[in-house]
């Protein structure tokens, strides 16, 4: 694996990282009886999986080399 595709993979993780806490910290905001939005829990909910997927596409292209 190239420095660059060690560099990206770093910035797919850290990015996947961010959104699945921001959906955690938004979730436990629901479980604690906070009023939420669920549009804007839909949206975290994809920003997350979106993040993963391309985290999850980085590595396997990596893999494939």
């Amino acid at each position: 694996m190239s420095d660059r595709e060690s560099v990206r993979l770093d910035q797919l993780r850290t990015e996947a990282d961010y959104h699945r806490q921001r959906l955690d910290l938004y979730r436990a905001k629901l479980y604690g009886g906070r009023a939420v939005n669920m549009e804007r829990l839909k949206e975290f909910q994809r920003a997350s999986d979106s993040a993963a997927a391309r985290l999850q596409h980085a590595r396997a292209a990596a893999k494939q080399e």
